[in-house]
């Protein structure tokens, strides 16, 4: 009985244990998803589905869902790489600032030298899938990871850091164009412009909350150079350049009434975040900033991707 007794004892131990250590994994992968704002990965990957589905249709090609995967894995390793290290790079700064005091690193829910290896993974991770994809993707690799790891540092150096920002996630619909061909197009690159100029407008809009800390810690932005009304001026200027490449992308394609749909319901909540933002009221910047912007790539990637397959 005793033996019994203790046997069913270890087994309780063991089950305790493993549940224990299942919480505490699942807490982690919670924390560090965190750290990188998964969700707004949001923001570039449907971006990249239309570069996807565009080579496939001008290839005739069938879908491959392997190949889908490695493409989605790629933009979730280099975006992980990139808002890791930029967490990385700027914790002092985020401890000083209260509006991001309680991020990860500087809370110290996650160790700086445990970010910096994440990031070196995830670095590793997307360069390694790339080689799983073609060649040209591989040697572009390093080249993708420069600028969106070098991003990090531009705050520090100009105000046009925004700029650096997109053109990082800007890689999304011409990098997985070439995945599925190896060869450049045209009609990627043009949605390669919609995201630079889309996502550098909605970043000013997003740097007008920090503009006295920035000035004070001598960090670069376009609102901390020119003042918070003319910042959100610059940012309808560059919105209103992401909708000409649209409408770009509209007559190159010879794009029907769904991606006429899709083109007008991304420029109206592009027009409807300038609305709710006034330079004197930034109360609803992280609505513009993720809801509205996270809604109107969905939907614009959603019905662009069926009218490549639905023209009547």
């Amino acid at each position: 009985m005793n033996v019994q007794a203790k046997m069913i004892g270890k087994t309780v131990d063991i089950s305790i244990f493993a549940i224990q250590f299942k919480n505490a994994m699942k807490n982690k992968f919670i924390d560090y998803t965190r750290l990188v704002k998964f969700e707004h990965t949001i923001f570039a990957l449907p971006f990249a589905m239309i570069g996807f589905f565009l080579a496939l249709k001008e290839g005739s090609d069938a879908i491959s869902w392997v190949l889908l995967l490695k493409v989605i894995g790629c933009m979730v390793f280099a975006r992980n790489s990139a808002m890791g290290f930029n967490r990385y790079l700027d914790r002092s700064f985020d401890a000083a600032n209260p509006r991001t005091a309680k991020r990860e690193i500087p809370a110290g829910v996650i160790p700086a030298r445990k970010a910096l290896i994440f990031v070196i993974a995830n670095s590793l991770l997307f360069v390694g899938t790339t080689l799983l994809i073609n060649n040209l993707c591989f040697y572009l690799s390093p080249v993708a990871l420069f600028v969106i790891l070098g991003y990090s540092y531009t705050k520090r150096i100009t105000p046009l850091c925004h700029f650096v920002l997109s053109a990082g996630l800007g890689l999304a619909p011409i990098g997985a164009y070439l995945a599925v061909t190896g060869q450049f197009a045209v009609a990627p690159l043009l949605f390669s412009m919609v995201v630079f100029f889309w996502a550098s407008g909605f970043d000013i809009i997003y740097a007008c909350q920090d503009v006295e800390f920035d000035r004070s810690y001598k960090l670069n932005s376009i609102p901390a150079m020119t003042g918070v009304k003319i910042a959100l001026q610059l940012s309808v200027i560059v919105h209103i350049i992401a909708a000409l490449f649209v409408i770009s992308a509209y007559f190159v394609l010879n794009g029907g009434w769904l991606f006429r749909i899709g083109a007008t319901l991304f420029i109206g909540l592009l027009t409807y975040q300038h609305f709710i933002i006034k330079h004197n009221d930034l109360s609803r910047v992280n609505m513009a900033f993720g809801t509205t912007n996270g809604i109107a790539s969905v939907l614009f990637a959603i019905f662009v991707i069926a009218s490549f397959y639905w023209t009547i």
